[in-house]
């Protein structure tokens, strides 16, 4: 099968969208069909590659970098001042790539490529593109909505005035997304539900809950290499608890911060480690000097590739306090690495994590319950490995093979409906006035 997956995020980008992207493409190839990915170039110019490591084609559309939100790539520089007053570090250094006006060099690729069917992945400006070559060349789409609102609008700080509607605008528009294919998936249950509430069953297209899966082969238990604490300055045999991800606003790492403030004298041996970059990282780097904790929080900053793994066995607790979560492959990621997980009653998170079975779930921004749980799984050994397999008995049923096999039976769902619409109408007859005189 001739597979196209586009996406307006994608590696080396860090967050849940561009990391599926590729593990969908890398899985996809593996299977033996021909992937193309479309996104944004992350040097601005057009351009055909090879992934790196699995081999299958990425067509990188022509780009500019657009600020306001950080490009997950780069590490956010320091904040600057002027006349006294700091610039906020994504204005002047940093910046999303985005392809807008790249139709003509997707109708070009396309083209060439001719494929079967394409996969979305976000409600961008290439996926605008996209629908338009696939109603003009009549190529059957599949569309998943990975994002909350939220995931942009607290990027940006807007007042609450003017949060609450563009919120609801956006989420119309994802909606929209969503019925202009043919097919549509989103990560969660959850997920569904907050973004179509009330009308789901009169919703023209099946949307369906899907998980985006993770590779149970590479995430699982084990010693970590010794290598990496020197490698990353993390703390050997000391009890952790680690985040891994975009270290911006809306993931509100300042709750997880202040919760091991509050339980840093109970558990004194306790380290913090916080992996990723983004504009909160200044602050919270604060907020541990002025605690006295700078020793015992870390932030080794963006890790990819065969590392990652590494990074979460260091790991005791896992614990995230993000209120936007779609799934969150982080969380399967510690999960399927046995780790207790605390986390936030938000989002699609209470699918992933429940308090007394795999970890602690928290009502946001409840610092105390926070507190409570990590010092908990840091502390009652009876109680972390009742956790711990609780966390890898959950995280089965989230390997990404069979998200991959649901997929290849997706595609060709909608490749047979297809099909079939198709010779209907070849087989019914198409009379004109004067035919059905003569007939009737």
């Amino acid at each position: 099968m001739k597979i196209v997956i586009s996406s307006d995020v994608y590696y080396p980008m860090i967050n849940g969208v561009a990391s599926f992207s590729r593990n969908l493409a890398a899985g996809l190839h593996k299977r033996g069909h021909d992937v193309l990915v479309l996104a944004p170039s992350i040097t601005g110019k057009f351009g055909i590659e090879k992934d790196e490591e699995y081999g299958f084609t990425v067509a990188r559309l022509t780009s500019f970098k657009m600020p306001l939100y950080p490009d997950q790539i780069n590490k956010v520089p320091e904040a600057k001042e002027w006349l006294g007053m700091k610039i906020p570090q994504v204005l002047y250094k940093n910046g999303l790539h985005v392809s807008i006006g790249s139709y003509f060099e997707i109708r070009k690729v396309l083209n060439e490529f001719e494929p079967d069917i394409i996969h979305d992945q976000t409600p961008g400006p290439v996926a605008l593109a996209v629908f338009r070559y696939a109603k003009r060349h009549n190529v059957p789409l599949v569309s998943t909505d990975h994002a909350y609102p939220d995931n942009l609008t607290q990027q940006v700080k807007l007042p609450k005035l003017a949060k609450q509607p563009i919120n609801k605008l956006m989420n119309e528009y994802f909606i929209s997304f969503l019925r202009r294919s043919e097919y549509a998936t989103m990560p969660t249950e959850q997920a569904i539900a907050d973004l179509i509430p009330k009308n789901r069953k009169h919703f023209k297209v099946t949307v369906e809950a899907l998980s985006n899966g993770i590779d149970l082969s590479r995430f699982a238990p084990g010693r970590p290499n010794k290598e990496i604490f020197d490698k990353y300055n993390l703390p050997k045999n000391a009890p952790t608890v680690l985040y891994v991800g975009r270290v911006d606003p809306e993931k509100s790492l300042d709750i997880l911060m202040k919760a091991f403030i509050q339980i840093a004298d109970d558990v004194p041996e306790a380290h913090l480690t916080i992996v990723g970059d983004g504009t909160a990282r200044p602050k919270l780097i604060k907020m541990a000097d002025k605690a006295g904790l700078s020793d015992r929080v870390h932030f080794p900053g963006r890790v990819i590739g065969g590392d990652l793994p590494q990074i979460y066995r260091t790991a005791k607790v896992f614990a995230i306090t993000s209120k936007t979560e779609t799934q969150s492959i982080v969380l399967l990621e510690a999960m399927a690495t046995g780790l207790p997980c605390v986390a936030v009653k938000a989002g699609a998170i209470p699918e992933l994590v429940k308090t007394g079975d795999n970890g602690f779930l928290c009502e946001a921004d409840d610092i105390d319950a926070v507190a409570h749980g990590i010092k908990v799984a840091l502390t009652d050994e009876k109680k972390h490995q009742k956790m711990h397999d609780a966390s890898l008995k959950k995280v089965r049923k989230h390997d990404i093979s069979y998200t991959l096999t649901r997929i290849e039976e997706i595609y060709n769902a909608v490749l047979d409906a297809r099909a079939m619409r198709e010779t209907e109408e070849l087989a019914t007859p198409n009379f004109d006035d004067d035919d059905d005189e003569e007939d009737f």
